[in-house]
């Protein structure tokens, strides 16, 4: 018996562990699944998981009460970071881990309500936070009210209150802190914010030259809304989202909030009172570097790259060469369904 099947003739999957009867079986779950080496894994046991939060309930960690690997659980247990959720060398090994604990940082000295001076920015990254205050007759529809845009050095480089096109019926202070006066007084014209965002992202490229190596990549949580509400096009292959990468999102393939993400992967807590932008900012920065910082095995060749289809790795007329292939062959063929942000590094 070949090393596709266990004792009883079932094909485990190299990556999930999962078993089929048939071999066609598991070769229509390699073209589902999409698995590669860029998906998170168990320090134990080398299982790859969907996402973070499916690694995080099969270890056990963060009051799980789905059904985990008990070998695994107890491992972590013993010398796993929670946040990381690395398994390291041993329990001293985990109490010289500091890396991934951080603390929360407040804005750096400013005039209160005062719009920043705008600057280059360091790093090929910038970060986008925007605030909404509301509007319409019952003051459900997000226009802009505030911009911030940060720097992978966490330096502000553009900070202001904008003032709405249209007029605004609930300002919700409780959360944005944003009174009238502040925008009466400090706030530029949504076109003025607009320009300058792009001036910064573009980075002195023209708007249809934005693939060049000049343009910035944007980071954020929830960009869209955030380009949408200060009339921003920029391209997909530029963004890098919080809410939208995968390895980030619920078992679900739903969001995560910002301040869930940030309690859970970087170990403090934001948005606790009125929310500031460059919180959000440096949060979303923060999380960026952690996924970049993640060290995978590299393939080479566009094989870490995400595929159109999975029928480019495992196309239907090569059916019958896919079902005499072990499951490690055909995990070497598959290829992710997105763009994997240690790839940036």
């Amino acid at each position: 018996m070949d090393s596709s099947s266990d004792a009883h003739g079932r094909h485990k999957c190299a990556a999930c562990f999962r078993q089929f009867n048939k071999m066609e079986h598991l070769v229509e779950h390699m073209r589902a699944a999409r698995h590669s080496p860029h998906e998170p894994r168990c320090g134990v046991c080398g299982k790859h998981c969907s996402s973070f939060e499916a690694l995080r309930d099969h270890l056990g960690a963060g009051g799980s009460t789905l059904p985990m690997a008990a070998g695994c659980a107890g491992e972590f247990a013993a010398r796993g970071c929670k946040l990381c959720l690395r398994v390291l060398a041993g329990a001293a090994a985990l109490r010289a881990h500091r890396d991934c604990q951080l603390s929360r940082t407040p804005p750096t000295a400013r005039l209160p309500h005062q719009p920043q001076p705008p600057q280059g920015g360091g790093g090929r990254a910038l970060a986008l936070g925007c605030k909404m205050v509301g509007a319409g007759s019952d003051g459900s529809l997000d226009v802009v009210a505030r911009v911030c845009v940060v720097d992978e050095q966490e330096t502000i480089v553009f900070e202001t209150f904008v003032k709405p096109l249209i007029p605004v019926t609930h300002y919700r202070y409780e959360t944005t802190g944003i009174r009238p006066e502040h925008l009466l007084r400090d706030g530029v014209t949504v076109k003025s914010a607009q320009r300058r965002v792009q001036e910064l992202l573009l980075n002195g490229e023209q708007p249809w030259k934005a693939r060049t190596s000049r343009a910035r990549l944007l980071v954020g949580h929830g960009l869209d809304h955030d380009l949408d509400a200060l009339g921003v096009d920029y391209p997909g292959y530029l963004k890098r989202d919080t809410a939208t990468y995968p390895p980030l999102m619920k078992t679900s393939r739903l969001s995560n909030s910002l301040r869930f993400l940030t309690h859970t992967y970087l170990g403090y807590d934001i948005q606790t009172g009125h929310q500031d932008p460059y919180e959000d900012c440096v949060a979303a920065m923060r999380l960026y570097h952690r996924m970049r910082q993640q060290r995978h095995p590299r393939r080479g060749g566009g094989a870490d790259e995400p595929a159109a289809s999975a029928e480019q790795a495992f196309p239907a007329w090569r059916q019958r060469e896919l079902e005499r292939m072990t499951p490690e062959e055909l995990l070497q063929l598959s290829t992710p369904d997105y763009h994997c942000w240690c790839l940036d590094d």
